[in-house]
């Protein structure tokens, strides 16, 4: 699996072709390039498809112009980059049931994994790219309803008796961050399980629902007006923000989560549709300073730790920052946690929801 490099700074001008799939038709789309094109042609245009999840969408549509363009420079070939956005587990689950993905750009490694143990990504993908292939990361941002709510630590969720909407986690990949997270405040800061329990069994007992994703949870929230806090992801409030919507937000910055989004070419695909070689350059170049700086400007923690440094003043500095990796990986996290049986289980058996 010969790996391409792809430069950046290239200033040529080539055509942008980009197909659109909404997250309700995940149906695999009709390639505008023969089946088996040939890889080195240079000449003949190629298609390939993005998979990633809803919220990257923003920084998707920078990044995809400037590959394009760059690609087009450098081999005289037009890309065509097909994309599909929605919630990070139907998106695994459309790409396994054939969604002709050639790169897939998930919300959790664990989705990501659940396409390798389908027979579609080779083992060791994550050797395959800078970070463990991981393209950027979050953390978790609290979204207070009374803009003068102060909170200090993780505890006071508990404490204050605060109303948190967040999602389901047996439904929602972004729910199990924030089910990890909760959980962390207490074994990662130096508590026990059985005070982890009781911890995010208050939080839970006082969550009015348990919305089916993210999405849901952020309707709830905002319109239908209920609960006292969100629990959210930083870039989705950065990039709000952005947008001029001006919506108060506080990340805890005494413990968080890095919320870590992998990247990965779907080996079988590519194999088989001929694309190997501009979906890897592709790949490639989400890990240049060019790309990464896209992303920050979107809201993501940038992996880059040069262009990181330019957005300083954006992501504050956590003191205890953990990762899936201190919880056992996303295999142990899955079976000990949110599997039938595990740990969120008895939390929704004790607080009878």
């Amino acid at each position: 699996m010969a790996r391409s490099a792809l430069g950046i700074g290239i200033s040529a001008i080539a055509v942008l072709l980009v197909g659109s799939l909404t997250a309700c038709n995940n149906t695999p789309p009709s390639p505008s390039a023969p089946q088996n094109q040939a890889e080195t042609s240079g000449k003949d245009p190629v298609s390939i498809t993005l998979v990633s999840y809803a919220v990257t969408r923003d920084a998707y549509e920078k990044i995809i112009p400037k590959f394009v363009e760059a690609w087009k420079a450098k081999t005289g070939q037009t890309v065509t980059i097909e994309q599909s956005y929605g919630g990070s587990g139907s998106q695994t689950r459309a790409v396994i049931d054939g969604l002709d993905a050639d790169v897939v750009a998930l919300a959790l490694g664990a989705d990501t994994e659940k396409i390798e143990e389908a027979g579609l990504i080779a083992p060791g993908w994550q050797q395959e790219n800078p970070n463990d292939s991981i393209v950027t990361s979050s953390v978790i941002a609290l979204v207070p309803r009374d803009p003068n709510l102060k909170i200090g630590q993780w505890s006071e969720l508990a404490t204050k008796n605060l109303k948190v909407i967040t999602a389901n986690p047996k439904t929602s990949g972004g729910a199990r961050w924030n089910f990890l997270g909760l959980w962390g405040a207490v074994t990662e800061t130096g508590g026990t399980a059985a005070e982890a329990q009781t911890f995010v069994e208050t939080v839970y007992k006082n969550a009015p629902v348990l919305p089916k994703d993210a999405r849901e949870a952020s309707d709830v929230f905002y319109q239908q007006g209920q609960g006292d806090l969100l629990l959210n992801y930083e870039n989705e409030v950065i990039l709000a923000k952005l947008n001029g919507e001006e919506q108060p937000y506080l990340v805890p910055t005494d413990y968080n989560i890095s919320i870590t989004n992998p990247v990965a070419v779907v080996d079988k695909n590519v194999d088989k549709k001929g694309t190997r070689e501009v979906a890897e350059a592709f790949v490639d170049y989400l890990f240049t300073p060019e790309a990464q700086t896209f992303f920050a400007e979107s809201g993501f923690r940038p992996t880059d730790p040069t262009v990181f440094k330019k957005f300083t003043d954006q992501f504050p500095a956590i003191k205890k920052l953990s990762t899936v990796e201190d919880f056992g990986g996303w295999k142990k996290v899955q079976s000990e946690f949110f599997d039938d049986g595990g740990v969120f289980d008895k939390v929704v058996a004790a607080i009878k929801k």
